[in-house]
């Protein structure tokens, strides 16, 4: 069986510690694991191979943690230069996979406790599969969500799709008993979905099949952007789930959660004796109840019950608990103040490692540049901002123009405005560097590349 991985969602109401290019499956929210590995780890015994869709922009953070874990499962990586939701992702899959094979679809910023029974409901589902049968999972509703779709079950039958409800029509679908919360979960043959799909969206599947075929393996298999904009953007539930005759459902008790706000990951989080949840630099004092995640600064709390309180190095968030969907909305405003706090943290992480800025104005900037072993930055220049290098550790191997040299511990260089210039780490060990630009603009969408080992525009 291949376990597809679907990485694609934004997290955004995880705001600020989920970004748009490093959002929430990616972030370490369990000690050092993030739910991308952990979702790795808990499928390990049921995959053959791993096929993950990413992305381009997250391809290397997401190498980077499969590598980390060192799981011998064959895998291979889609990369997206656009979304197109669910159904166009997992059409890739399944032209990627040989027609009969069994395809279990996960999303990769889920949390499942109960691993036990989740590996006996895929069991479950792959009966189901080899019949022909388009299977998804619904989990036991543990009270009256409004968040979720629910699926109406009578037995392993599908009776109805149904869309997020208000409270009073979720009391009345709990007390039934007969409903679930649509997990987003599915298991077929890759053939059996590419078939429905083809019937129910035909215009997804063709346009697919011609992205598919157009793409290129350098190993990874790339989309053509031009290709992936002439899709239309479906999820897998209205492209083909709502409208099949061979769609079935496992019910399923695995403990599972979406993480999809912070009064979600509250539950999922260990907590003290006064319901706080447990974490590091975090002092409370008669306060019970609240949810503080916190980057470095100690954070103290004074008789204060029920907050969320999110303290990022560039963004802080104090929410009542039960108020968090509505970070959705207030991310609306936040991107008119500053579109780069929705997108990345002061630290970004880049296929050759990563930068953090330190220091920002209006015509500077200070970042901390760290090189991986081996790696090195394209081959660039900049219209509007000169640079000047300090080397912090390690031995840097610099080109300027024609001109190429080794810089150690504290030795430092200048690059000239429009100056052509790499960087190299050509060592053992990682190579640290404080980069401080000057210009009249430091956007990070002033660097023309002339070469680059990534294939990044």
């Amino acid at each position: 069986m291949q376990v597809v991985i679907l990485c694609g969602g934004s997290g955004t109401r995880l705001w600020p510690i989920s970004r748009s290019l490093y959002p929430k499956q990616f972030v370490r929210l369990f000690g050092n694991e993030s739910l991308f590995q952990k979702t790795l780890r808990r499928n390990i015994n049921q995959a053959d191979s791993f096929t993950i869709v990413i992305n381009q922009e997250q391809y290397f953070m997401g190498l980077d943690q499969l590598e980390e874990l060192k799981i011998p499962n064959k895998r291979k990586f889609i990369l997206e230069p656009i979304g197109r939701n669910t159904a166009p992702a997992i059409a890739m899959a399944a032209f990627a996979s040989e027609p009969e094979e069994i395809l279990l679809i996960v999303p990769s910023d889920h949390l499942i406790e109960k691993t036990d029974d989740y590996e006996k409901s895929i069991k479950e589902a792959i009966k189901l599969a080899n019949d022909g049968n388009l299977v998804t999972f619904g989990i036991k509703p543990g009270y009256p969500e409004i968040g979720y779709g629910y699926i109406e079950a009578a037995g392993y039958d599908v009776k109805a799709f149904k869309e997020k409800p208000n409270l009073e029509l979720a009391k009345k679908y709990l007390e039934a008993g007969n409903y679930f919360w649509n997990s987003g979960m599915f298991c077929f043959k890759a053939n059996t979905f590419l078939n429905e799909l083809k019937k129910h969206a035909p215009d997804i599947y063709e346009q697919s099949k011609k992205t598919f075929n157009n793409s290129k393996a350098d190993p990874a298999i790339r989309l053509n952007a031009e290709d992936m904009k002439a899709i239309r953007s479906e999820s897998i539930d209205y492209a083909v789930m709502e409208k099949s005759q061979h769609v079935k459902v496992i019910p399923a008790d695995i403990g599972w959660s979406d993480l999809g706000s912070f009064d979600s990951l509250y539950e999922a989080l260990p907590k003290d004796e006064s319901g706080n949840t447990i974490a590091q630099n975090v002092i409370h004092s008669g306060s019970k109840n609240n949810l503080v995640i916190s980057h470095k600064r100690l954070i103290s709390t004074i008789d204060v019950d029920d907050l969320m309180i999110v303290d990022t190095m560039d963004a802080l968030l104090i929410a009542k608990k039960g108020s968090t969907q509505k970070v959705k909305e207030l991310l609306a405003e936040v991107k008119k103040h500053s579109t780069e706090m929705t997108n990345v943290h002061t630290t970004a992480h880049r296929p050759w490692g990563t930068y953090t800025i330190l220091d920002e104005h209006a015509e500077y900037k200070v970042k901390q540049i760290v090189v991986r072993p081996g790696a090195k930055l394209s081959y660039q220049y900049h219209h509007h901002r000169s640079e000047h290098w300090i080397v912090v550790s390690g031995t840097a191997t610099i080109t300027i123009d024609d001109k190429t040299f080794d810089l150690k511990q504290n030795e430092s260089t200048f690059i000239p405005r429009e100056a052509k210039h790499r960087l190299a780490n050509n060592q053992k060990k990682d190579l640290v560097l404080i980069e401080a630009q000057v210009g009249s603009y430091l956007g990070e969408d002033d660097i023309v590349r002339l070469q680059d080992d990534y294939k990044r525009n």
